[in-house]
């Protein structure tokens, strides 16, 4: 049964007023407009839907059954309409984002909290993860962008803007002050306990990148799934940590670690937000990126 659906809307109205007229006037339609609506859609069901009565219509028993049908559904469009609206406006609404423990610490957590504070009806979800799997979460559509460290390479399809330098350095505690301010060669790494992440980071593979042009190959005593691991090893003296400088800082500056000198530094790279150019993302996840390009 194929029928206009304008025609059971006109008559969620008729029935909620109990008058042609009045459902007119809600709809912004002739009172003969919604009569005839009516007797159309009383034709296609083959049964009254309305009994005149002095002050308009009441339902019949078969409008009556159809009724509780039609309005449980026409309100819950209504529901949805004004939830989407809501999504609209930024009063609710969620943001999948995928980072690794660097650059959520050292990049997007500042502008999360801003967010947070000028759109607190928001949902974020952060996966977190290293460059390989953020970019992965990013093809399957389970994310809505992600912010990344260089090195990295995207599928067709794939945009991504750079937005803050880095740096990666080695660190030593106490036990290895025999090398403060001493100048080093990367070739001298080889024979020292070094404390590295795991292969499957981007970090990793570019300090090995940098290493191995270097004709320098390292074998970690210690591989670890995150640098702040790293920090905490290296200040116990287990070896020389390899992180990016801004893990680092806090603990050079209380005299805890020291950076050990290269005449040669390791060049920058760069913390990336990647996006899909073929997924839509929602209004929220936009704004967000608003932001991180702006600020």
């Amino acid at each position: 049964m194929d029928i206009n659906m304008e025609y059971y809307k006109i008559f969620y109205y008729v029935a909620k007023e109990g008058s042609f007229t009045k459902a007119g006037e809600e709809l912004c339609v002739s009172q003969p407009a919604v009569s005839q609506s009516i007797k159309l859609l009383e034709e296609n069901l083959g049964a009254k839907l309305f009994m005149r009565i002095p002050k308009g219509v009441t339902l019949t028993a078969e409008g009556e059954a159809l009724y509780s049908y039609v309005k449980r559904g026409y309100e819950y469009i209504k529901l949805g309409e004004e939830q989407f609206q809501k999504m609209l406006d930024l009063e609710h609404g969620e943001i999948r984002i995928g980072a690794s423990d660097m650059t959520l610490q050292f990049y997007l957590l500042p502008y999360l909290e801003r967010f947070h504070e000028k759109y607190p009806g928001i949902k974020v979800i952060v996966t977190n993860a290293p460059t390989p799997s953020t970019l992965d979460l990013l093809y399957d559509g389970k994310i809505d962008f992600g912010v990344v460290s260089e090195p990295f390479q995207v599928k067709v399809g794939i945009k991504f803007s750079r937005v803050k330098k880095i740096r990666d350095i080695f660190v030593a505690g106490s036990k290895f002050d025999y090398l403060l301010d001493k100048p080093l060669k990367y070739k001298d790494l080889e024979s020292l306990p070094i404390i590295s992440l795991e292969d499957n980071t981007s970090t990793r593979k570019y300090v090995n990148e940098f290493l191995e042009a270097n004709q320098v190959i390292l074998n970690p005593e210690f591989e670890l799934a995150t640098s702040d691991m790293i920090v905490k090893f290296a200040i116990r003296n287990l070896g020389i940590g390899c992180v990016v400088e801004d893990f680092a800082d806090e603990a050079i500056n209380n005299k805890h670690l020291f950076k050990l000198v290269f005449a040669d530094e390791i060049p920058e790279r760069n913390i990336c937000i990647v996006t899909g150019r073929q997924s839509p993302i929602s209004e929220a996840a936009n704004k967000l990126l608003e932001m991180l390009n702006t600020l």
